[in-house]
């Protein structure tokens, strides 16, 4: 499903996770979402795979910092050489969609309603840079074609409403890269689209990466696809990662948790009256290698 010719992924790291540990306090004591999870990204596309709960999603929400006050986190996450978990609002603020960006599972929730498509995506221009509405439309229909939209025109006069799922997406990551990100994280964002759709989003996607030198935290449950379309693979279990590969290795990971996943997905060239069951183990949860 590579789109394109194979990343050349760099050498000097976009973001470095160190030992990072989530939490939240409950009336039956500590919850833990993350557990010592420790990753660097550079210009390549690495996927996230794991069962739901498995701490994926709050691993996106955390690089970002919207995480609920309720949340307790360690670690250190850099980026820049910034450690994101100790920077002030004013500073987060500054590096969500300048810095980081974060496209969401389903643009029907994420998009404005009431709002012309268009003009969402100039709203976050001008939140960005110092400019006039005429500029920032024009840069808004110019990002608008190069996530593949026929006539911008036309679409950037559009509702929420009146646009395609896939054409929403797209819309989302035109909005993404307004600022110019060094990092974008994709939460799910193919699991609503049928499969020609999905394949056209992913094309968009591929092409930031290469062209843009972005790095790609791509969040998904689907290790079929994480497997075709991405460069490094880290697979998630109660909130720690449990393996790590290069996506070409990952049909020979020996590792039970990957083994089991693979065995759990349906196939049509042998089909089986009853799916494998995912074996469950405890040893997992031991403190892991740098990914």
């Amino acid at each position: 499903m590579n789109t394109s010719s194979p990343v050349k992924t760099s050498n000097k790291a976009i973001l470095d996770v160190r030992n990072l540990s989530v939490s939240y306090q409950s009336q039956r004591g500590r919850i833990d979402a993350i557990r010592n999870v420790s990753f660097k990204l550079g210009c390549e596309k690495v996927g996230i795979v794991g069962e739901s709960g498995s701490g994926k999603s709050t691993l996106g929400r955390t690089i970002m910092g919207v995480l609920p006050e309720s949340a307790h986190t360690e670690g250190q996450i850099l980026f820049d050489e910034e450690n994101l978990l100790t920077l002030p609002e004013p500073r987060m603020r500054a590096i969500r969609g300048g810095g980081i960006s974060m496209i969401l599972q389903d643009p029907k929730f994420s998009l404005n309603p009431v709002m012309r498509v268009g003009d969402q995506i100039a709203e976050a221009f001008l939140a960005h840079s110092r400019c006039d509405k005429a500029f920032a439309k024009k840069q808004a229909l110019g990002l608008m074609e190069s996530v593949k939209i026929r006539n911008p025109e036309r679409v950037y006069k559009l509702h929420p409403h009146e646009i395609s799922g896939g054409m929403g997406q797209r819309i989302m990551i035109a909005m993404m890269l307004v600022a110019g990100p060094k990092m974008v994280i994709a939460d799910e964002p193919t699991s609503a689209l049928d499969v020609t759709v999905r394949m056209e989003v992913l094309s968009v996607l591929d092409e930031m990466v290469s062209r843009r030198g972005v790095g790609l935290l791509f969040i998904s449950h689907d290790l079929n696809l994480v497997a075709k379309f991405c460069d490094r693979v880290l697979i998630m279990y109660a909130g720690r990662i449990v393996d790590a590969c290069r996506c070409s290795e990952l049909p020979d990971s020996l590792h039970p948790y990957t083994q089991g996943l693979f065995a759990s997905l349906p196939k049509l060239d042998d089909p089986q009256k009853r799916l494998a069951v995912l074996q469950r183990c405890d040893t997992w949860l031991e403190p892991q290698e740098r990914a």
